[in-house]
């Protein structure tokens, strides 16, 4: 539990990291209670940690962060990558593991300014901009894999957890850009005023994570 005092407000992804995230935080000793997991509720009190909870978006995590509506956050390290929020990275927690890959047709061929479909495209931008490739870089929010089926990529980036879904689309990986996993982030005058809460939650986190490494 945090020390006494302000409320500490956790902004929380839904989905597949929400669910691994809320099972460390219980392992970590923390009393989320089991009925969390299925509310629908977009703000949930948990008083007996002193802690609230801001369920959103993933891409909006780290925005509640900076901008202090959240004192601390988890979020994706490819989002934090793409955002570029200010705000700092406290911990690597492990979970939520995939890479961002570049994705195409296998018998895709190396055209001129070739179109490249992706939800990341300030990441996207500055890979293809590092290899010295000239690249037109198309902004999608979803069905990403549709792109070049459709001819309206030659390749994509995207995230990869399986790649089922790509074998499933006939599609295929060519580069991996980065491995992903979610962290933990703070808001950079939350880190300061409570200090103490943060840092003990961090402890309990670190402390299980090294003992689930030992295990």
């Amino acid at each position: 539990m945090t020390e006494s005092g302000a409320v500490l407000k956790v902004a929380m992804p839904k989905g597949r990291i929400y669910k691994q995230a809320s099972k460390l935080f219980r392992q970590a000793g923390l009393p989320i209670p089991e009925d969390f997991d299925d509310s629908r509720k977009l703000i949930v009190p948990v008083p007996e940690a002193n802690m609230e909870f801001i369920m959103a978006k993933p891409v909006d995590v780290p925005t509640y962060v900076e901008y202090g509506v959240a004192d601390i956050g988890i979020v994706g390290k490819d989002v934090l990558m793409e955002e570029n929020k200010d705000v700092y990275e406290l911990l690597d927690l492990g979970i939520a593991k995939c890479r961002m890959s570049v994705i195409g047709l296998p018998n895709w061929k190396p055209v001129i300014n070739p179109r490249v479909a992706t939800k990341y495209p300030s990441v996207a931008s500055q890979y293809f901009r590092e290899r010295g490739q000239q690249v037109e870089v198309i902004k999608l929010n979803g069905s990403i894999e549709l792109a070049p089926l459709i001819g309206l990529a030659d390749r994509i980036v995207d995230m990869v957890e399986t790649g089922q879904t790509l074998q499933e689309n006939g599609l295929v990986e060519m580069e991996t850009l980065f491995s992903v996993t979610s962290r933990l982030i703070a808001n950079r005058v939350s880190y300061r005023l409570q200090n103490a809460a943060i840092q003990a939650l961090c402890d309990r986190i670190s402390q299980t994570l090294a003992g689930a490494v030992r295990a």
